[in-house]
C-alpha cells in the first residue's frame, strides 16, 4: 500500500521555491511582450501549431448566453479525433496571436503549484464538484497536494481558453474539448490517487479490485468498453417500469396504440393522445408507479392513449414523416371510434414534437379538424438559436451523418446514447469508472438510467429529415416542409398550445422552446420548470424543491418573459392539469372496458413494440 504522507517529503520545499521562481520570471517576460510579437515565444507558437484560420478575436463575439449550450447532437454522431484536433488547432491559432496570455497564465499556474506543494493556500473545491468529497482530499497531505495541483491546472486551462479571444461558440467548443482531457486526468480516476478506492482495497483485502476488474471485463464484452450506468437486472418493462394498467387497442407497421384503464368513475369527454420522442421508448412518461405522468393523468380522470413506436429495423429505412404521420392519423381514427369523441388533445416530449407538429400542420392545411389542443414539453421546432444540432455541426458533418445512416438503413440507438453520454463525461463516464472499476461496486439501480440505456433506432429517412428540419429551420418557414402532399404552415395551427421548458436544459435550451411556441397561430401558455431535460418531464407533485415559473404575458423576448414571471411551488403537472381540464370538455361515466368491437384488445400494456430490441 501507498504510504499516506503526514508531512511534505524532503525536497518538496525546494521544488516549491523553484516553481515560484519560474513563475516570477515568466511574469516579468509577460509584462514586456507585445500582443503582436513576431519573434521569440510567439514565433515558436506559430511554427508549432498548424491551426485552422482563427476568427477575429472580439469583433465576432456572440452576445452573452444564459443557461447551458448544447455541444453535440445524437443526430450528427460522436465527436471524433478530427473535431478534437480541429478545435485544438483553432485554439492554437488564437493563442499564437496572444502569447502574453500563455505566459501570464503559466506563471500564475506555477505560483499556484508552488503554493499547493507547501500547503500555503487553503483548498477550495468548486461548488458542485462531487469528485473530492472524501475527507482525505483535505486532511491527507498527499491527496490534498494532488487535488490542489489538478484544480489549479484545470482552472488555468479554462482561463487560457477564455482569454484566447475566440467567439463565444468557438470558446464553448474549446472548453468542451479541453474538459475531455482535464476530466480524464483527474486524480480521482486513478487507484493511487483516489483515497476511497485505496481504503476500499484495504478494507476488503483486495476484493474490490477483483470486482472492479470483473466489471471492466464485462463492460468490454457487452457495453462497448464504456462503464455501465445502471444495474439492468433490477428492472423489467411491464413489471416495475411501464406498469400502468392498459391495453393495446390498435397496431400498424409503425406504432401500437395503448388505451389506459380509467381510475375514476367519470372521465373527461375529450381524450388525450401522447406521442413519445422518435428516439426513445415511450415509458419515460410511465416510468414507475407514483412517478408516472400517465398514472397522474388517469387518476385525474383524463382518457389517456399512448403511442408506442416500433423499434425500426434496417428494412424500414425508408420510413419518414409521411409514414409516421399516416400511422398517427390511423391511431387518431381509432381513438375517435373508441371514445365517440371527434376532438383530441395531443401531447409530446422532445423530438416527438417534429412528427406531431407535422401531423398538426397536415390536419390544419387540409382543414380536417379534430384536434383540440397541443402540449409540448422540452421541445424545439427551430434551430434553437443555432444549437439544436450542437456547436460541432457543419454542412460536411451533416452530410456525412446522412450518408452513414443511409448506408445502414438506420441510425443505431446505442450510437445516439453514446453522444448523450459524452456530452457530460464527468457525470456519465468517469463517475461510473470510479464506482464500477476502482471501488468495485455495481452501478446504481435507477429507473431513468435504465430507460436512457434502452434506446430505439431511427430510420435513415427520418434521420435525414430531422437533420434538415433543425439545420434549415424548415418548420419556421411556411411551406418549408411538405408532409403527405401538404405544405406545413404552423401559423394555421390556431388552437391553444401549452409548452414547458427546463431552465437548465442543455438539450432543448428553454429560450428555443419559448421561441417555438411563438410559431403557432393560436394562443399559447409557456411554463418554465426549474430543472433540466429529463427532470422537467418526470416531475410528480411533491418533488422536493421543485418549482416552475408562469407569466400570462407572452412578449417576443423570452428573457423579458422570464423577468416578469412568477415562481410557483411544486410541480408544473398540477398547473397543466388545470389547463387540460379546461380543454377536455364535460365528464361522463368511464368506459367499462378497453377498445370496442372494431378495436379489440390485442395485448396488455406495455404491448409488444416497446419490448422489441
Amino acid at each position: 500500500m501507498v504510504r499516506l504522507l503526514s508531512s511534505p517529503p524532503a525536497g518538496m520545499a525546494e521544488t516549491a521555491d523553484h516553481f515560484l521562481s519560474m513563475a516570477g520570471y515568466l511574469t516579468e517576460q509577460a509584462t514586456t511582450l507585445p500582443d503582436t510579437a513576431t519573434a521569440g515565444p510567439a514565433a515558436m507558437l506559430r511554427t508549432m501549431v498548424k491551426a485552422a484560420p482563427a476568427a477575429r478575436p472580439d469583433q465576432d463575439r456572440a452576445p452573452s448566453r444564459n443557461g447551458k449550450v448544447k455541444l453535440a447532437s445524437p443526430f450528427i454522431g460522436a465527436i471524433g479525433p478530427r473535431e478534437i484536433l480541429s478545435t485544438l488547432g483553432e485554439l492554437g491559432g488564437h493563442l499564437a496571436g496572444t502569447p502574453h496570455v500563455v505566459l501570464e497564465e503559466s506563471s500564475r499556474l506555477l505560483r499556484e503549484w508552488g503554493e499547493a506543494l507547501t500547503g500555503r493556500i487553503p483548498v477550495e473545491i468548486p461548488k458542485g464538484d462531487r469528485r473530492f468529497q472524501d475527507i482525505a482530499w483535505t486532511n491527507n497531505p498527499f491527496h490534498r497536494m494532488s487535488m490542489s495541483g489538478y484544480l489549479a491546472w484545470s482552472t488555468a486551462v479554462n482561463r487560457i481558453i477564455d482569454r484566447a479571444g475566440a467567439g463565444e461558440d468557438a470558446t464553448e467548443r474549446m472548453r468542451y474539448v479541453a474538459s475531455l482531457f482535464t476530466d480524464a486526468l483527474s486524480p480521482d480516476n486513478t487507484l493511487i490517487g483516489n483515497p476511497a478506492a485505496l481504503k476500499a482495497a484495504l478494507d476488503t483485502g483486495g476484493r474490490s479490485l477483483v470486482d472492479g476488474m470483473r466489471n471492466m471485463l464485462e463492460d468490454l464484452s457487452s457495453n462497448s468498453g464504456t462503464p455501465s450506468q445502471v444495474d439492468k437486472t433490477a428492472f423489467s418493462v411491464g413489471g416495475n417500469l411501464a406498469a400502468t394498467e392498459g391495453a393495446v387497442v390498435f397496431r400498424n407497421q409503425v406504432l401500437e396504440l395503448i388505451q389506459y384503464a380509467p381510475r375514476t368513475a367519470e372521465v373527461f369527454t375529450i381524450p388525450i393522445m401522447m406521442v413519445p420522442p422518435v428516439v426513445n421508448k415511450y415509458y419515460m412518461m410511465d416510468i414507475a408507479p407514483d412517478r408516472s405522468l400517465v398514472q397522474f393523468l388517469v387518476e385525474k380522470g383524463f382518457q389517456t392513449f399512448m403511442i408506442s413506436w416500433r423499434n425500426p429495423q434496417p428494412r424500414h429505412g425508408h420510413w419518414g414523416l409521411d409514414e409516421y404521420v399516416a400511422a398517427m392519423l390511423e391511431a387518431m381514427a381509432a381513438i375517435r371510434a373508441i371514445t365517440g369523441c371527434f376532438d383530441i388533445n395531443t401531447f409530446t416530449v422532445c423530438t416527438g414534437a417534429v412528427p406531431l407538429t407535422a401531423l398538426l400542420g397536415h390536419i390544419a392545411g387540409r382543414k380536417l379538424g379534430g384536434v383540440n389542443s397541443a402540449t409540448m414539453v422540452v421541445s424545439v421546432l427551430d434551430s434553437n438559436e443555432g444549437r439544436s444540432l450542437g456547436l460541432f455541426a457543419t454542412p460536411q458533418a451533416i452530410a456525412e451523418a446522412k450518408r452513414k445512416s443511409a448506408a445502414k438503413g438506420i441510425l443505431d440507438g446505442d450510437e445516439m446514447a453514446k453522444v448523450f453520454t459524452w456530452m457530460r463525461p464527468r457525470d456519465l463516464v468517469w463517475n461510473y469508472w470510479v464506482n464500477n472499476y476502482l471501488l468495485g461496486r455495481q452501478p446504481p439501480a435507477l429507473d431513468i438510467l435504465y430507460w436512457n440505456n434502452d434506446p430505439t433506432r431511427l430510420t435513415a429517412r427520418m434521420h435525414a429529415q430531422l437533420l434538415d428540419v433543425f439545420s434549415q429551420d424548415l418548420l419556421c418557414t411556411p411551406g418549408g416542409l411538405t408532409v403527405l402532399g401538404t405544405p406545413i404552415d404552423l401559423s394555421t395551427i390556431d388552437y391553444d398550445t401549452y409548452l414547458v421548458g427546463g431552465i437548465t436544459d442543455h438539450i432543448s435550451v428553454w429560450t428555443g422552446v419559448y421561441n417555438s411556441a411563438r410559431l403557432f397561430g393560436g394562443r399559447f401558455e409557456f411554463v418554465l420548470h426549474s430543472s433540466g431535460h429529463v427532470q422537467s418531464v418526470i416531475n410528480p407533485p411533491g418533488t422536493p424543491k421543485a418549482k416552475y415559473y408562469v407569466n400570462p404575458e407572452t412578449p417576443d423576448d423570452p428573457e423579458q418573459w422570464l423577468a416578469g414571471a412568477k415562481a410557483m411551488p411544486d410541480s408544473w403537472w398540477l398547473h397543466w392539469a388545470g389547463w387540460l381540464e379546461r380543454h377536455s370538455g364535460d365528464r361522463h361515466p368511464a368506459p367499462a372496458a378497453a377498445g370496442d368491437a372494431d378495436h379489440p384488445v390485442l395485448a396488455a400494456a406495455p404491448g409488444t413494440y416497446v419490448i422489441e430490441k
